[in-house]
């Protein structure tokens, strides 16, 4: 056992449950790379040399994510900005939420020039927000960023109190990660009277006071319907990044990952993720009517014999997964799994999904994956077969990059 450096920026941290995972290597050479404590996590980086290699992270007990063995790669242009062991990376002061206080320490682990900083939340007698930024005049000409979560209403006043007090402090430059946009479903206005709040959060958005170093960047990641990109102003720089990176990782380690077709429950999922996803054979399914039902079928592709992945970027009640799953063991599916990069679930919507548990896949999903963008989500699935959460802290540390 010798002590190593590890390479920057370090892989995705992900799982408490490492011991397990070193059983399965037992006659593999182990190689012990760095531990560390950071904000009262324990966290260890192991490497395994036998005919592969394979790395595995781990985060303290009470946040089991989830193991990825093969971590996901980082765009040239992340990469080139880290530069080697990270002596040039942006040094960057990540602000964030209560609620996305696990997701920040997961970001924070992959490299060390983000640095967490605290705010505190507090109310006054009368429920209106009473906010503090903690050490202000210690983040002037430093990058700052705030990892957001608009996953109610009443969270969002609050929230965008600090967005808009963040860049007047003398910032440098300021970065809004916003992993899920809440209102994209409601985008269109096809009665008159109906009103587009999509719409008018990208304006409330795109009026954050500009900081030293120009616009705002806003970091979300696969938005509802691609047309919203077009409702920012020029005050901010929305760049527009996707989960399915980690989904496609995920794939890869699948026992089965030779016998995998992705299937897409509409057009507009096809048209969204179909060039991500170009060397697996695709189904596509839609949505017609008969009588007064509205039913779904198969379109295109043939899913007999197959692992097929129902892919699209959000679930709500899961009514339109769930059909997509039926028709699809119908016509002979081997095994059926689900990715989606925003797990929403209303109303625990997501009880209505089973674990197959290796039997019928008309009654139960193999793999049902989120990311933790949602994370009141991760909290109510987590360790719950057939969910398992894919965390966005790697891509969003990238994203901080650029």
């Amino acid at each position: 056992m010798s002590a190593t450096t590890p390479p920057s920026p370090s892989p995705p941290v992900f799982s408490s449950h490492c011991s397990k995972t070193l059983d399965k290597f037992h006659n593999s050479t182990f190689i012990f790379s760095r531990s560390f404590k950071r904000n009262k996590d324990f966290s260890i980086r192991c490497e395994f040399e036998s005919n592969q290699r394979w790395t595995v992270g781990c985060v303290s007990a009470t946040d089991p994510i989830h193991i990825i063995l093969k971590p996901p790669s980082i765009p040239m242009s992340a990469a080139a900005a880290l530069g080697p062991a990270g002596k040039h990376s942006k040094r960057v002061c990540l602000f964030y939420c209560d609620e996305m206080k696990d997701l920040a320490e997961r970001i924070a682990s992959q490299s060390d020039a983000i640095e967490l900083r605290s705010i505190t939340w507090r109310t006054f007698e009368d429920g209106f927000p009473n906010l503090f930024i903690s050490n202000a005049h210690g983040i002037r000409g430093q990058h700052a960023a705030f990892l957001a979560s608009f996953s109610s209403p009443g969270v969002i006043f609050e929230q965008l109190s600090v967005i808009y007090a963040l860049p007047k402090l003398f910032v440098s430059s300021f970065t809004l990660v916003l992993p899920f946009f809440p209102t994209g479903t409601s985008e269109r206005m096809e009665d008159e009277g109906d009103v587009a709040t999509a719409f008018t959060l990208a304006r409330i958005l795109s009026n954050i006071p500009v900081p030293r170093g120009g616009p705002t960047s806003l970091v979300t990641f696969d938005i509802h319907a691609l047309q919203e990109r077009f409702y920012f102003g020029d005050n901010i720089l929305p760049c527009f990044e996707s989960g399915i990176p980690l989904l496609l990782n995920r794939l890869q380690q699948l026992p089965d990952s030779d016998n995998i077709s992705l299937a897409f429950p509409d057009d507009g999922a096809w048209k969204r993720f179909h060039k991500q996803l170009q060397h697996f054979p695709m189904i596509v399914c839609a949505k017609v009517r008969e009588g007064d039902q509205r039913i779904v079928r198969i379109k295109e592709g043939d899913p007999a014999g197959r692992h097929v992945v129902i892919v699209d970027d959000l679930v709500q009640s899961g009514g339109t997964l769930t059909e997509c799953q039926k028709v699809l063991a119908r016509h002979g599916a081997q095994k059926i799994s689900a990715y989606v990069t925003h797990g929403i679930f209303p109303n625990r919507s997501w009880q209505r999904f089973n674990h197959d548990k290796g039997g019928s896949p008309e009654s139960g999903m193999t793999y049902f994956w989120i990311t933790d963008s949602c994370p009141r989500t991760v909290k109510e699935v987590k360790d719950r077969k057939p969910f398992e959460v894919l965390s966005l802290a790697a891509p969003i540390a990238a994203a901080l990059q650029i």
